[in-house]
């Protein structure tokens, strides 16, 4: 995939190429339509100054392999006002109405160029333009004519000036604007496989309540059958181990369902964020090894949370960082008070995650963790919750030097609005 230089030099070649056959237009237009007699000499000559150096530049840009610096196409800009500048200097000089032209390199390099190079383009176009000036007096010898032309150097600066300002501030506000949709659509794609997720958990609960609820009540009347019938311990065994196999896949249901955001007559309540990390780490297995440091106004601060949904999403950040370090290792955890928001860090001393596995870390169903410790379900939907509240996931890993998880939310709490979703809170599993 080509950069985003080439691609600009690309059409800027073009460009120039149109522009170099309109200048011979309008030379050969002027001296034989007009009858205005030119310097067909010096005029060609420039002209064909800027035909080899487009040629010259379109064979290397073909062989070249590494990305296009940008003061590349800052200098081909550059030298395209200075011949500009030439061909006005052998055409009239500052009385030449094609002196407007300038512009037209500056609007372009507003377009293609950053900041600082389009405002160093438009000082060599003010210059080159002012220089057209020292020969004035030679095709002008009356001084309200100096005047008009002085006007026009001022009216020209003005002009750039302002195509720079307000071309550079529609481009970063179309970047910003562009970063704002890609988010919105990851977002929405989040919230589109929360929803499946909860529906195909509403589905499964539905199916298999059923049949497990039956299963488990045959089983527990044919382990009262062999019971009396003095069978041999084998038989009960086996029929006990059915039963703790069906146990299982309701927890696992259970999981599932209260994972995808299941809230069952949840209500929300006013509590202290450090009051959440403390729900969140009660009866957590290896919970002394967890050293925490919460901000002083996280225990005086009160707000409007869903406790339940959000201590979930905590202590799951914790487990995995407990699960992740080796055993009798800490694990960090920090609640800040930022001017706009609530900062929580927790940190393992795990062997981190390469690139790849941080990259698909949040994925739906992804995991590293062996068979029966966890689905891949936890960062996901920490992230589509953390979404909801107008905050973000953030994940720092290293191989060999742990990971780093940052939650971020507004500070002022879980408002109703950011609850999940209906289709996930209409999620439920048969006892």
């Amino acid at each position: 995939m080509r950069d985003a230089q080439a691609i600009n030099l690309s059409w800027l070649l073009r460009l120039r190429w149109g522009a170099l056959f309109g200048q011979l237009a309008i030379i050969l237009g002027v001296h034989l339509g007009l009858g205005l007699p030119q310097r067909l000499g010096p005029l060609f000559a420039t002209v064909a100054v800027g035909a080899a150096s487009n040629a010259a530049l379109g064979l290397w840009v073909r062989r070249r392999e590494r990305p296009i610096p940008e003061g590349l196409t800052w200098a081909v800009m550059a030298l395209d006002v200075v011949l500009l500048t030439v061909l006005l200097e052998l055409s009239g000089g500052a009385s030449n109405p094609f002196s407007a032209l300038y512009l037209v390199h500056i609007a372009l390099a507003a377009v293609v160029l950053h900041e600082g190079w389009t405002w160093a383009l438009m000082v060599l176009a003010a210059a080159c333009f002012g220089e057209l000036f020292v020969g004035a007096p030679a095709h002008h010898h009356i001084h309200d004519m100096r005047r008009h032309l002085e006007g026009m150097w001022a009216a020209f600066a003005l002009a750039a000036g302002f195509i720079v300002y307000f071309v550079q501030r529609v481009t970063r506000a179309l970047a910003a604007r562009e970063a704002e949709l890609v988010a919105a659509r990851a977002a929405a794609a989040r919230h589109d496989k929360l929803t499946a997720l909860a529906t195909l958990a509403a589905g499964a609960a539905h199916e298999l309540s059923t049949p497990l609820s039956t299963i488990a009540v045959v089983a527990r009347e044919l382990e009262r059958h062999l019971a009396r019938a003095g069978q041999e311990t084998s038989s009960l065994e086996d029929v006990r181990l059915i039963r703790e196999q069906v146990a299982r896949c309701r927890d696992i249901l259970a999981r599932m369902a209260s994972d995808a955001g299941a809230s069952q007559g949840e209500s929300l309540a006013m509590l202290a964020p450090a009051a959440l990390v403390e729900q969140a780490l009660e009866a957590l297995p290896g919970r002394e090894r967890v050293l925490t440091e919460v901000d002083p106004r996280a225990r005086e601060e009160r707000e409007l949370v869903s406790a339940h949904s959000f201590s979930q999403v905590i202590r799951g950040v914790v487990k995995n960082a407990l699960q992740a370090s080796a055993s009798g290792a800490p694990v960090r955890l920090g609640l800040v008070r930022e001017p706009q928001a609530w900062r929580l860090t927790v940190e393992d001393s795990g062997a981190g995650m390469a690139p790849d596995v941080l990259a698909r870390a949040g994925e739906p169903f992804f995991t590293t963790k062996a068979p029966g410790e966890g689905m891949g379900l936890g960062l996901f939907l920490t992230r589509a919750l953390l979404d909801q509240l107008g905050g973000q996931l953030v994940l720092d890993s290293t191989p060999g030097q742990g990971t780093r998880v940052t939650l971020t939310w507004p500070a002022g709490g879980l408002r109703q609005s950011a609850a999940l979703s209906p289709e996930a809170s209409r999620v439920q599993v048969a006892p």
